[in-house]
């Protein structure tokens, strides 16, 4: 079998006399975008806008069009922490004034962008806001919620502070109401907002540190209540039962608070949990916690351990339903609800299963190695990777379905995907591949691999019947037997002085993305699907189209055209792109994935690029000089 091997500093050299050259040459760019002002940082966003910033404010910049789609300059120059990327989302939060030290006195400034319209949808400015104290998102329903103080009215008005709900998908504003009544004649109150309000169909809570407060869609008063301090809130799918967070004051507990859509507390006693929550869910068996305890960095002996704690509640009295919690000892990473009890792993190894009313099902808890990558079900049981370590696990016993595990050398990078052509699992890990046959579990050493600069393979997904990997500067291809079809390899331009393609997390991003809408539903669950699942195990197609299903669920015209870019074929589907060393200096190659030729290159002429690439798309953005930024488009 014919092998090919790319070398970057002698692609040229390679095809001369015997071929056209195949890297087509792209240095005029597709788009010139001079900004016109000094510019400091560039950010890709979800939707394919890139958002730079510079010494006058933000510009945004799709590559389908010659000039930029917004520019926002109303706040001047920003700070990094300024802005805030609205996650899943097409708004941006500019906010001034916030971190001061004079923040309540001076005067705040707030903003809300939609980057792929270019409308401003709220300025504090213009709407009329002197202060703005509090600003949300709320998706979702597609609501802006703010508190803060009017510049309107009279001048008690002007001085008592309210909250407005605006439709971010027409910038108006639903409804607003005062949190207390101006001119009122007594001793002030509080009533600053603690917490994230929680918008319900009926009734929007905010939580104050007066207490709860619940309002109709209009404004008008429906209850209070005295539950001071909440910090988040979530409700049952009935929305009839409101659980409220509010963290203890040292900043290391939690107590859980139950509300009926009346404002009662359906509790005798609130239950406090140790650590910070990070997975709540509602079960019709009761309500399953998730909390991470810290030491703070103490080594008194009498410090909490560095560990999560699992609780479960009755969802009827707060009481504890478990004699006795799972031992973790570590953090929990993955976290999933199945028809018998709860399956969980854990970030420093191991993994245990336990039923709802607290006995464990495993007979004793997997021991496995650090950081589990995968934990995905298949019809012989739950396979497991994790940096050291990969087996099958029977789901009913916590039994290792193979004799022993696959083991090898711990490696920050580890690839696997499945093979549905030959019902087999394949790991690369350790400068090998190794196939696990999905029905015997038997494992065979499929081939050895080399990856030039000593990288591992960190991607890995099958190609019409053959395994494509790749790392950093590596590419290669094998045969379904293990052969090797080809290794391209290009040259680093250096470990400093240039910005790796921060694009790449946008590539994630396509397939990571409802995983991270997912999280406040439930860890590694998502509602249009579960990840945990062989069906959709490194199914980008799959991910994707989850992604553009979330945004079309939402219909604002923002999100049609978030979920139409997910929806269309990504520009890694069939190749990679790697920024190298070349004769000409520092470029990036668009490299095909099934031949590992080298379709595209660009040369940057420049020893330190500051670039971007959005790997959906297929564009890179380039910072030319000072003030200007070029788009090259990589797909033809």
């Amino acid at each position: 079998m014919k092998v090919l091997k790319f070398k970057a500093l002698t692609l040229l050299a390679l095809f001369i006399g015997t071929t056209s050259v195949i890297a087509q040459k792209a240095e005029t760019p597709n788009q010139n975008y001079d900004l016109g002002s000094s510019i400091n940082e560039m950010s890709l966003t979800v939707g394919g806008v890139l958002v730079v910033a510079t010494n006058e404010g933000l510009v945004g910049i799709r590559p389908t069009e010659s000039q930029p789609v917004f520019k926002f300059n109303n706040f001047g120059k920003l700070k990094p922490e300024e802005t805030d990327f609205v996650p899943n989302s097409p708004y941006i939060i500019v906010s001034q004034g916030v971190g001061s030290k004079f923040a309540g006195i001076a005067k705040t400034k707030r903003a809300v962008i939609d980057y792929m319209t270019g409308k401003v949808i709220f300025n504090s400015d213009t709407d009329n806001w002197n202060q703005v104290f509090t600003i949300n998102v709320v998706l979702p329903q597609n609501k802006l919620i703010i508190s803060g103080i009017q510049k309107e009215g009279d001048k008690f008005e002007k001085s008592t502070p309210k909250v407005a709900v605006y439709d971010l998908a027409t910038s108006k504003i639903d409804y607003s109401f005062f949190l207390d009544k101006p001119g009122r004649v007594g001793i002030a109150k509080d009533l600053s907002i603690t917490g994230t309000p929680l918008l319900l169909k009926n009734m929007l809570i905010l939580p104050t540190a007066q207490g709860l407060i619940a309002k109709s869609h209009t404004g008008e008063d429906i209850w209070t209540n005295k539950i001071k301090g909440i910090n988040w809130m979530v409700a049952d799918a009935t929305e009839k039962e409101i659980y409220g967070f509010e963290t203890t004051s040292n900043g290391k507990n939690t107590r859980i608070h139950k509300i009926g859509d009346n404002g009662a507390e359906l509790w005798k006693d609130d239950r406090k949990v140790q650590g910070n929550i990070s997975n709540f869910q509602i079960l019709p068996q009761g309500l399953a916690v998730v909390s991470d305890k810290s030491d703070g960095g103490s080594s008194s002996v009498f410090a909490a351990k560095n560990e999560s704690e699992i609780t479960f509640l009755s969802a009827a009295s707060g009481e504890d339903l478990w004699d006795k919690a799972p031992k973790t000892k570590g953090y929990v990473q993955h976290f999933y609800v199945q028809d018998d009890g709860i399956l969980f792993g854990i970030q420093q190894g191991g993994i245990n299963k336990i039923s709802f009313d607290g006995n464990t099902l495993f007979k004793k808890p997997l021991k496995t190695g650090e950081n589990i990558l995968v934990m995905a079900e298949s019809p012989q049981g739950l396979i497991y990777i994790t940096s050291e370590d990969a087996n099958i696990v029977d789901l009913k016993t916590g039994d290792q379905v193979w004799n022993k595990p696959l083991k090898y050398k711990n490696s920050v990078a580890v690839a696997s995907t499945y093979d549905s052509a030959k019902n087999r699992y394949l790991i690369a890990a350790d400068d090998t591949v190794y196939a696990i046959d999905a029905n015997s579990g038997d494992v065979s050493e499929l081939a050895k691999v080399k990856f030039d600069e000593k990288e591992a393979a960190n991607a890995m997904e099958m190609r019409n019947g053959n395994i494509f990997m790749a790392s950093s500067q590596n590419m290669m291809m094998l045969g379904d037997n293990g052969d090797q079809k080809y290794h391209g390899y290009f040259k680093s331009p250096g470990q400093s002085g240039f910005m790796k393609a921060l694009g790449g997390v946008v590539a994630v991003a396509a397939t990571g993305l409802s995983m991270a809408h997912a999280a406040q539903a439930g860890m590694n669950k998502t509602g249009f699907g579960s990840s945990n699942d062989l069906r959709n195990y490194n199914d980008y197609g799959k991910e994707n189209q989850r992604a553009a299903d979330m945004f079309a669920s939402i219909g604002d015209a923002s999100f049609t055209m978030m979920s139409k870019r997910f929806k269309a074929t990504a520009a890694t589907e069939n190749a990679q792109f790697i920024l190298t060393k070349l004769d000409d200096g520092v470029g990036l190659v668009k490299v095909n994935k099934d031949t590992g030729k080298v379709d595209k290159e660009i040369v940057l002429k420049d020893k330190k690029p500051e670039y971007q690439v959005d790997d959906v798309a297929g564009v890179l953005y380039y910072k030319a000089n000072d003030k200007t930024i070029y788009a090259y488009d990589l797909n033809n």
